[in-house]
């Protein structure tokens, strides 16, 4: 029997999940949901060492599926080894509201994070992500986190499932991860590219506030984008493409030659 876990770093209350939950069920026998109590983005591969994490079982769209009081990363820990009788033969993370592409947002996804988590247990994770415009972000996410858009997920989700079910049939040699990120107005048509993750930075994140505090603030800009044609920026932004980018954990590692004056003593 297939078995496919689902998580995110959006929370049950993503109406991505239902969507998502009944593309899956179209190609695997078991589909379970594990997701953070709340919203919990922009958080990494985080755990919870300290403290306990609270489980509760939750209905959505007709579904059970869990919540807890923790990370992304902890809910697939969870899922993998504590609230059910089996082991994934995939875990997919999101499809998380807002692209996750770039080393700049890769890296600290909650999304990829719970992947990597995945991974880590060595089970094959896809981490899928949908994107706005470049001109248009405030907008699109009001709408894509709004109760009644759950039929606006439902292409994203399908492409996914197709995506998935490639994992499932002969997951890729070498990679822990696939990210997937979609263009704004994506479908099952959308010609689909495997590229390489882009090289990106940002600026200031946090702004003073009359209070005296510091608060992170969504208008700052990216800054240093590095969008070479061909990466996964690029592909979804100016292609209007799918991409698909390959993360493998031993990537991790920079080349050691020319740095040997470190080792010299």
């Amino acid at each position: 029997m297939t078995f496919i876990l689902i998580t995110n770093d959006d929370g049950i209350a993503s109406p991505a999940v239902p969507a998502l939950f009944a593309a899956l069920r179209g190609i695997a026998e078991r589909v379970e949901v594990v997701v953070p109590d709340q919203e919990r983005s922009w958080i990494g591969k985080a755990i919870s060492r300290h403290g306990s994490i609270d489980v509760h079982e939750v209905s959505f769209d007709g579904h059970v599926g869990y919540t807890a009081g923790g990370t992304p990363a902890d809910c697939a820990q969870l899922g993998i080894y504590n609230l059910f009788d089996a082991t994934p033969d995939l875990v997919v993370s999101g499809i998380n509201i807002g692209a996750n592409h770039g080393s700049a947002y890769t890296i600290g996804s909650g999304t990829v994070g719970a992947a990597v988590e995945a991974a880590i247990a060595g089970i094959p994770a896809l981490a899928a992500s949908a994107s706005s415009r470049r001109d248009n972000w405030p907008e699109w996410n009001t709408t894509m986190r709004r109760p009644d858009a759950v039929p606006r997920w439902e292409p994203l989700a399908e492409i996914t499932a197709a995506i998935a079910a490639e994992m499932l049939a002969a997951p890729p040699a070498d990679v822990d991860v696939l990210c997937a990120n979609y263009p704004d107005g994506a479908t099952p048509a959308t010609p689909r590219r495997v590229v390489p993750l882009a090289e990106t930075h940002y600026g200031q994140l946090f702004q003073r506030q009359p209070q005296g505090h510091y608060a992170h603030d969504w208008t700052s800009d990216m800054k240093g984008r590095t969008e070479t044609a061909g990466t996964d920026v690029a592909t979804v932004l100016d292609d209007e493409c799918v991409a698909i980018t390959p993360l493998r954990l031993a990537g991790l590692a920079a080349p050691v030659q020319g740095l040997e004056r470190f080792a010299a003593h």
